[in-house]
């Protein structure tokens, strides 16, 4: 029997911002029982520190430059991304019969042949710009810019509908419940993608999940909110899961698309100081960096009967790997596709060793590579528009994961050997933008620095 698939994703969630991942100032129970009844990841990583493309990597198994998505993408509504050409995990698993559903944020594009219906989805509610009011959902990025019109992001297979005053995250759990009881009256394996816009600004969550928390401060109180009503939401996903009988064979994922933001725009009074809701926990860096603050993720998955419970594993794996690996537990043929990620079923499942040697992420000036225990970052940012923190950083993770120690002159050899390795790795990331200019559709927003 062909399983189940789901994949929950978050957004600017850090490390730290689960109870089964350190925090102790807030519960999130239905995914520590997710992570109980499955396997916990210590190292497993987004493959950009910001959003387009994390998700582009995550949804088409490769490195952003060959999803051919760079960078953020705008919200305007002929704004292009994803090119159609790139399959999806929807495309590949759609000509296996499966039905495919997205409920939640897309940010990959909003003209023709960038949408959700491009891309494999039979059915997608949500939105597919970069952020909402979460009750008006209007695109919130846009909110007080006299240069910008305030749009409406709300729609339902590129029909826009208007469910204004309900909580946006509520509406993503009852379209992907939605859509699971669709896949099972139609008696079909079903692929379900359900990324969640919490806890990305603006900082907006129902009074009931705010009163959980009375003793935070307001930006913590906020955050652990928003994270709760996505923690229930999680939970009545898995309970119609067992209702309807299919929980069994479903294999289930979970990750924050990258680390936690530290933008002003968090603040919904006005405050230009730094955000500081999120914690990356211990990890060095926040959103748009390449410290493993910005890209090391809580990452869980779940498929009873295959994966064994109960497991904290510390290899390294990737949203890229999620390709691979959920088309491998479909007993798909992986030679018709050209992936970067590497099939993890073997690691999650018979507790091999993890495939990864080398492992590399890019972000504007920054290049960064991770080899067993080392970790490498060129011209590292702790925040954006700050200028380098180092211009050649060497950590060892094993004994220092918050990358507090620069050891590049007490390890000279490793230094220049990664040093190389990431710099040939991006001279290709580089190559290969400029050779398949004519196959992105349109801009996907990336600016090459002159």
């Amino acid at each position: 029997m062909q399983p189940n698939f789901i994949i929950f994703l978050t957004d600017d969630q850090g490390y730290g911002d689960l109870s089964c991942m350190g925090a102790t100032d807030f519960k999130t129970p239905h995914l520590d029982r997710m992570a109980a009844e499955g396997i916990r990841f210590t190292d497993w990583y987004s493959n950009s520190p910001v959003c387009s493309p994390s998700r582009a990597s995550l949804l088409t198994g490769r490195y952003p430059c060959h999803a051919g998505v760079r960078s953020i993408l705008a919200g305007h509504r002929t704004a292009t991304g994803l090119p159609p050409s790139v399959p999806t995990i929807a495309t590949a698993l759609k000509d296996l019969g499966y039905y495919t559903a997205m409920s939640g944020k897309w940010h990959l594009g909003l003209a023709e042949g960038s949408r959700p219906e491009d891309h494999g989805f039979d059915d997608w509610f949500g939105f597919m710009a970069g952020c909402i009011d979460f009750y008006s959902h209007i695109f919130y990025w846009a909110l007080g810019r006299p240069d910008f019109d305030q749009t409406h992001d709300l729609w339902e297979n590129s029909e826009e509908i208007y469910r204004n005053g309900e909580y946006f995250t509520e509406l993503i759990t009852e379209y992907a419940i939605r859509y699971i009881r669709k896949a099972v009256e139609q008696d079909k394996p079903f692929f379900l993608y359900v990324p969640y816009n919490a806890p990305h600004y603006p900082m907006h969550a129902p009074q009931e999940y705010v009163d959980r928390f009375p003793n935070l401060p307001w930006d913590r109180q906020i955050m652990a909110a928003m994270l709760s009503a996505v923690d229930d939401s999680v939970g009545e996903i898995f309970a119609e899961l067992e209702r309807l009988g299919v929980a069994e064979n479903t294999f289930s994922y979970f990750q924050s698309d990258n680390g936690p933001s530290r933008e002003t725009r968090n603040w919904l009074d006005g405050t230009q100081d730094p955000y500081y809701g999120g914690s990356a926990g211990k990890l060095k860096g926040h959103k748009f960096s390449l410290y493993e603050g910005g890209i090391r993720s809580p990452g869980i998955m779940k498929w009873p009967n295959e994966i064994p419970p109960g497991n904290v594993l510390s290899l390294v794996g990737a949203a890229m790997d999620v390709f691979p690996t959920f088309l491998s537990a479909a007993d798909a043929d992986l030679s018709k596709y050209e992936v970067d990620g590497l099939d993890l079923v073997g690691m999650v499942c018979d507790g091999w060793w993890s495939p990864h040697t080398d492992i590399f992420w890019e972000m504007g000036n920054q290049t960064a590579m991770r080899r067993g225990k080392w970790k490498l970052v060129l011209n590292g940012q702790l925040v954006e528009g700050a200028p380098p923190e180092d211009d050649v950083h060497l950590a060892d993770l094993e004994t220092d994961m918050g990358e507090t120690t620069n050891l590049k002159d007490e390890h000279p050899q490793i230094t220049a050997e990664l040093t190389e390795a990431a710099q040939t790795w991006r001279q290709g990331i580089e190559d290969y933008w400029e050779a398949h200019k004519a196959e992105r559709n349109g801009t996907t927003g990336y600016v090459k620095n002159q």
